[in-house]
């Protein structure tokens, strides 16, 4: 058996590198359009692109729930049954995304009017959404089959989709950006095509994994729709928790608007550096949804509790790299990302709550991976309620007269507030012993 701290390395390395070069491609976005001399094309970017992440990661629960079946699955050496909990997911993933593009000027139209963008970026932004709104498809799949291959503690087939479709999608967002001056619409037709590529991808991988063909019982389960309960039963609290993360981004997004265009895309730069964290340190709560899974699966307590804390560690050692990395070289990375003084300015002004969020928040990372390892979402349902409602909007509602700054203290707040109370629940339940259910 490998060393603990050589599997997780063998699952968050790959991740790390596909999930940093996800905010990397939102900062080639940023940094394009944030040359083009308006701060408009920059700002329909982060409204547009705040509603569709709101949308397309509110289904974020076909990458997480798939990943923790399957983890509890080959964790108890049913591979049969890991292949039906990914065909299920796929089928769900299909038809949630036509209801998507089918009821896209609906939502939209009430995402907009709720976000209430400034007019000379409203129109922008809608433009920008509804083009992307088509690579629905592909993405929701995408999330199904990566959270598959999550749960087989397999990453290296998520990086390579990853790297593809941002590969594809930087290389399009010169052509048709800066060559075709297709501005914020370029920067949507460049990402939808970038996407159904990755999809293509991680079809292919699928098929190049299968193990086997399915059993004769497989096809009669798809076809069932008590087959889909169990699916959505395990998705149906972490929809609710997604949909509340996401809902706590685009306020964050549409509370900076209000101040202006410039602290606007200040705000769009700096949680695009946020996130490049965020996604780095999710590397390891990678391996901790893999490992811990699987231990369970296999009713490995001592097993268990020895990923959660290896990863711990190795969480913890990323959260001080990225803070240190900050603070070093904030200055190089904003001058990369935009040549417009005042927003620069800005910039500067808010670095501090740059550098303190990834210490603030690593608790809340590793111990997301941990709860969708083992299944227990509804745990992170009810911390992600409290942390919104109990501490992110009321110290929004009691800091509006610090302007910006009271509202990175609330969202600093709101993320310590997550790894507090999920830490908690954590305690509660190793402390009770309920980790496996009895046989």
């Amino acid at each position: 058996m490998k060393p603990i701290n050589h599997k997780i390395w063998g699952i968050a390395w790959p991740a790390i590198l596909s999930n940093i070069s996800i905010p990397l491609l939102g900062l080639v976005d940023a940094a394009i359009l944030g040359h083009l001399g308006s701060t408009q094309y920059l700002g329909a970017v982060a409204i547009g692109g705040a509603l569709l992440s709101f949308m397309y990661w509110g289904f974020g629960f076909l990458r997480m729930g798939t990943t923790g079946l399957v983890a509890k699955a080959m964790g108890a050496g049913q591979e049969r049954e890991a292949m039906l909990i990914l065909a299920q997911s796929c089928i769900l993933a299909a038809t949630l995304a036509l209801i998507v593009i089918v009821a896209h000027p609906l939502w939209l139209g009430l995402g907009f009017m709720l976000m209430a963008a400034q007019t000379d970026i409203s129109s922008l932004a809608d433009s920008y959404a509804s083009i992307r709104v088509f690579s629905a498809p592909a993405v929701l799949v995408t999330y199904a089959i990566v959270g598959w291959f999550i749960g087989r503690q397999n990453t290296r087939w998520p990086m390579a989709i990853v790297v593809l479709t941002n590969a594809v999608n930087i290389g399009l967002d010169f052509l048709f950006i800066i060559e075709l001056q297709m501005f914020s619409d370029g920067a949507a037709m460049a990402t939808v095509i970038a996407e159904y590529m990755g999809c293509a991808l991680a079809l292919y991988g699928v098929w190049r994994n299968l193990s086997g063909a399915p059993g004769p019982t497989f096809y009669q389960q798809l076809k069932s729709w008590r087959a889909y309960q169990r699916l959505l039963r395990s998705n149906r609290d972490l929809f609710i928790r997604t949909i509340c993360l996401l809902a706590s981004f685009a306020f964050f997004t549409a509370m900076g608007d209000k101040m202006g265009s410039d602290v606007l895309a200040a705000n769009t730069l700096m949680i695009q550096l946020v996130l490049m964290a965020a996604y780095g340190m999710d590397g390891f709560a990678f391996a901790a949804e893999a490992l811990s899974g699987n231990r369970l699966g296999a009713r490995d307590l001592p097993g268990f509790y020895q990923s959660v804390r290896y990863c711990s560690f190795w969480t913890a050692f990323a959260a001080v790299l990225m803070s240190l990395f900050f603070a070093l070289f904030h200055s190089q990375l904003f001058a990369l990302m935009t040549n417009i003084d005042a927003v620069k300015v800005l910039l500067n002004t808010y670095v501090p709550w740059l550098i303190l969020l990834p210490l603030v928040s690593a608790p809340s990372y590793l111990l997301d991976g941990v709860f969708i390892g083992s299944a227990e979402t509804r745990y992170m349902m009810r911390t992600m309620l409290i942390s919104v409602f109990l501490v992110y909007l009321p110290l929004w509602y009691l800091t509006q007269g610090f302007g910006n700054h009271g509202l990175w203290f609330a969202f600093c707040a709101f993320n310590g507030a997550r790894g507090v109370s999920l830490f908690l629940c954590y305690r509660q339940i190793s402390i009770r012993g309920r980790w496996l259910p009895p046989i």
